[in-house]
């Protein structure tokens, strides 16, 4: 287990030392991320939006459940609204047009394309301001708006809140524990999409083979050890990072690898290489009652 992933789900005694000296900050940063979600201007976009957000950092599997819901509504024109965090463009940038590639992977990021390339009925679109990006799903034509990581927005939108099995050890918000907000706001969600009970996740292995090495870039990658084949090891990036394929043939050599093991967010930035992959497929199984409540909001919302 890396030292970071101590610090967040199974803290050393030096590190919870470390957390309870720097509570004075979270508490601050708690304070401002509260109070600016609170102040903000309400806006109503008229277009029903769906905001698949989470209160803790990364790995509560929005990316794979927004494309499921997007899978469910296949008679509607979508259009996905992120930040395309790690990106090299600047700026708003149309990944795709009702599944049509217009851009690359790095100037996507890698989640929005991963979203483009899964979901044929949609456009995504990637934009810091949100708000710019929501008006230009508008003017596509998109009859509804999935927003990725929106729980800090205050439009007028059905909250969804996902809450993972694997929670942080405290309920701490940055740097102290995982949290954005105040773990209490999970009462702020329209509903609150707890992992185990309203999602779970399916996980198969493609191609693979004898010896393979994991190699991920994604956040808590811990997530993944109940699902994983054998593999001869495992090799753990930073969330969004880009890889070096010269080091990744390095490690395929030291550890006699036969393929790399990778989940869908990393194929598609090495899906173009040389390289042998293997690919740990993750897919949701949602309880329906979940997609009834969405679709029954977007058609509250559609002529409103």
């Amino acid at each position: 287990m890396r030292l970071i992933d101590h610090y967040f789900y199974q803290p050393l005694w030096w590190q919870k030392i470390l957390i309870f000296l720097l509570l004075p900050l979270s508490y601050f940063y708690c304070f401002i991320s509260y109070f600016k979600r609170k102040l903000s201007s309400n806006i109503d976009f008229g277009i029903p939006i769906i905001s698949i957000g989470n209160l803790v950092v990364g790995g509560s599997g929005k990316t794979p459940f927004l494309i499921h819901i997007a899978h469910s509504l296949p008679h509607l024109k979508i259009g996905v609204v992120s930040r395309g965090y790690k990106r090299k463009s600047k700026g708003l940038v149309v990944v795709s047009e009702f599944g049509k590639l217009l851009c690359s992977q790095e100037d996507a990021g890698d989640e929005p394309y991963l979203i483009a390339k899964s979901c044929k009925n949609a456009s995504v679109i990637v934009c810091k301001k949100r708000k710019d990006a929501i008006l230009k799903a508008k003017e596509m034509g998109c009859d509804v708006v999935l927003l990725d990581d929106g729980f800090r927005f205050n439009y007028k939108k059905l909250n969804l809140v996902l809450r993972p099995k694997l929670e942080p050890y405290y309920p701490f918000c940055l740097p102290s524990g995982m949290y954005r907000e105040w773990s209490k706001s999970y009462s702020e969600a329209d509903y609150i999409i707890k992992e185990g009970v309203d999602y779970t996740r399916v996980v198969g292995v493609e191609n693979e083979s004898e010896r393979m090495l994991l190699i991920t870039a994604i956040a808590n990658p811990m997530r993944l050890n109940e699902f994983l084949p054998q593999v001869v090891g495992r090799v753990y990036y930073p969330d969004h990072s880009s890889f070096d394929i010269g080091e990744l043939e390095r490690k395929m050599q030291e550890h006699n690898a036969t393929s790399l093991l990778v989940t869908s967010k990393d194929y598609v930035k090495l899906e173009h290489t040389s390289l042998p992959l293997s690919l740990l497929s993750l897919k949701l199984r949602v309880d329906e009652r979940i997609i009834e409540k969405i679709k029954n909001y977007i058609k509250e919302n559609q002529c409103a």
